[in-house]
């Protein structure tokens, strides 16, 4: 690039949203310099919707994020102000934590681990251009048309790309409220030949809490004792808060109705597709007519502020109505607006036009994470970031991608539906999802995947030993259940026989068990061997049933593969593997639309080929 490069670096990280700053950290920690480009340095980590981190499927995402290495964990650890385990009636399999966070100290803190790494910049400046030479990426270019040597770029532009914000009949140019969209650097992507799309999300009202009468609303207070998301957090230290409920009812949906014409939503002015699980007020209104009332959740922003986040009212109605709306709602009717809500439209790239490393297939050294890929969340996002970053770091030393498999983590299904089968909505993560769930639970993501992150590089030394230190009280602990005898109406066995019969507890046990190993185990680790044992018998068939699949699916297929060039194949399925460009047989089996018989095919050139190179050998 020479004399008119300003700096090079080995990554650029473009974004400082929740991909942003994990495919930061991850590429700094690994040893390579690091820069992290911005719009606004003191918005890093922002929480532009809900403020609150985890939740069902989400929670098992950061706790996995943390078990490699992220950051998200410990993060909301510090600063958040009520924490509560879901699914709690349910197996352990869907037990999710979720946290309320405090937004401004969460942004706070994030800031100050990032300004912490010393490989890694933060640099305030708008990209405008991703350059590129000879099919791989070379550096990026600046709004003040500086230019910036990089040898991976990860993009992480969230809502900004071509931003457009909607309230009522006005709209505006915005990446968030408030702040400028990206619009050069999204014809930059759109020069570059990928395949993109509209998608929309939405954010409620924020009220002024003292405007509240939360006496008439249900008081929802966090776990007695929380649990937290990064395994190396030993407790929560911090002031807790209570939410609040509140019901929505025949009024609040009559203002609804009666200015529908109002909506962008239903007036044409929004034609992209929003979440369908996170759907705005209008259209739960509209689609679900019978119901005659829905649960609307007053979740504090902070311990230092005022404001309350309206979660389950997202609306882009105009001002005017949304008051209207809110007012209607028992405990709500003095209510006074902070800030409306919005709905923002944005472009994105379709995520199948990644491998699984989440590398571009166009441009080399390009890699994609979060919003831009069509997901929906934070947890998602910053999922993604750490494994571009990972990749990031990996593609400019020459190793091979990190990539995760279905049956390690939710990660993994995550990216791989992503690259595989893309998404016409904004995708979220659920258990039902996972298809060895019982395998992906929030107590062993640790055991999962902190060996991978410590040979990464991103678990320290100190996490690693402390990591070992609870495997070994675990095994004590498995060993002693084994010795432990109990009686029964049968006569004595093991305490660990026990275990699998559903009247008994571990706590029914501890009593029994050496002095030493009681006082250093904690809860959930005591909870985590008791499921191991109950689910003994599952978990031993899925976890066959994950290495059958494995070997079926492992087939490695070449990146050059003509499919064309095979005889039964149809134009539709040719068309789909060209485009996808299937890493293995079992990302094969995983296209919509991609039949056994097509496989079948597969697997016979495949293997006439390694004959042929047998014999020419």
């Amino acid at each position: 690039m020479g004399n008119s490069t300003f700096q090079d670096h080995d990554v650029v990280v473009i974004g400082g949203g929740h991909a942003g700053v994990e495919a930061a950290v991850a590429a700094a920690r690994m040893g390579l310099d690091t820069a992290l480009y911005t719009m606004n340095a003191d918005l890093i980590a922002q929480m532009s919707c809900n403020p609150a981190i985890g939740g069902i499927a989400k929670g098992h995402l950061v706790r996995e994020l943390d078990a490699m290495g992220g950051v998200m964990g410990e993060v909301i650890d510090r600063t958040g102000i009520q924490f509560r385990l879901l699914n709690r009636s349910r197996g352990p399999a869907v037990w999710s934590p979720r946290a309320q966070a405090d937004k401004q100290r969460y942004r706070v803190a994030m800031r100050r681990l990032l300004e912490g790494e010393a490989r890694l910049g933060i640099k305030q400046a708008e990209v405008v251009e991703i350059l590129r030479e000879n099919g791989q990426v070379t550096g990026v270019e600046l709004a003040d048309g500086r230019r910036v040597g990089a040898r991976a770029v990860v993009l992480t532009t969230g809502t900004f790309l071509n931003g457009l914000i909607h309230i009522g009949e006005r709209k505006s140019a915005a990446g968030r409220s408030g702040e400028s969209p990206s619009v050069p650097l999204a014809e930059s992507i759109k020069g570059m030949g990928f395949g993109w799309g509209r998608m929309k999300t939405g954010t409620p009202p924020r009220l002024d809490g003292r405007t509240i009468d939360f006496g008439l609303a249900e008081e929802q207070k966090g776990d007695e004792h929380p649990t937290p998301f990064s395994f190396r957090t030993k407790e929560i230290r911090q002031p807790q808060v209570a939410c609040y409920i509140a019901y929505s009812n025949d009024r609040t949906h009559q203002v609804v109705r009666e200015n529908l014409s109002r909506s962008p939503l239903y007036s044409g002015r929004i034609q992209s597709i929003g979440p369908r699980y996170c759907p705005s007020f209008e259209d739960k209104v509209v689609k679900f007519p019978e119901r005659p009332r829905h649960q609307i959740f007053l979740e504090p922003e902070g311990l230092s502020t005022n404001e309350i986040y309206v979660n389950g009212l997202s609306t882009s109605m105009p001002p005017g109505v949304q008051m209207e709306m809110v007012r209607s709602i028992r405990g709500l009717e003095e209510a006074e607006l902070i800030r409306p809500g919005y709905a923002i439209e944005y472009d994105y790239v379709d995520p199948r036009e990644l491998f699984p490393s989440l590398q571009t297939k166009r441009v080399a050294g390009l890699f994609h994470a979060g919003q831009i890929n069509g997901t929906t969340g934070y947890e998602e996002a910053a999922c993604q970031g750490l494994m571009a970053g990972i990749n990031a770091a990996r593609w400019v030393r020459g190793e091979e991608p990190v990539v995760l498999g279905r049956d390690e983590a939710y990660i993994g299904i995550l990216i791989d539906d992503l690259v595989t089968k893309g998404t016409d909505e904004p995708y979220r993560m659920f258990t039902s999802r996972a298809e060895f769930r019982l395998q992906l639970r929030i107590d062993n993501a640790d055991r999962r995947l902190t060996p991978l992150g410590g040979k990464l590089g991103l678990v320290g030394a100190e996490a690693l030993a402390e990591y070992e230190s609870k495997q070994k009280r675990m095994e004590r602990l498995r060993d002693s259940l084994k010795e432990l005898r109990v009686r029964v109406e049968s006569g004595r066995i093991s305490a660990r026989e026990a275990l699998k019969r559903t009247e008994f507890r571990i706590e029914q046990f501890v009593s029994g068990l050496p002095g030493g190993l009681r006082t250093d185990l904690n809860p959930e680790e005591m909870r985590s061997v008791e499921t191991e044992i109950k689910y003994e018998g599952y978990l031993r068939q899925q976890r066959a049933d994950i290495e059958k699949m494995r070997r079926a699916s492992s087939r490695v297929l070449p990146v050059d593969f003509e499919y064309g060039n095979i005889a039964g194949l149809s134009r539709e399925i040719v068309e789909k593997l060209s485009r996808i460009r299937p890493v293995t047989i079992g990302q094969a089996s995983r296209i919509p639309g991609m039949t056994p018989a097509a496989l079948s095919i597969i697997h016979v050139h495949l293997e006439l080929e390694r004959r042929k190179k047998e014999a020419r050998a």
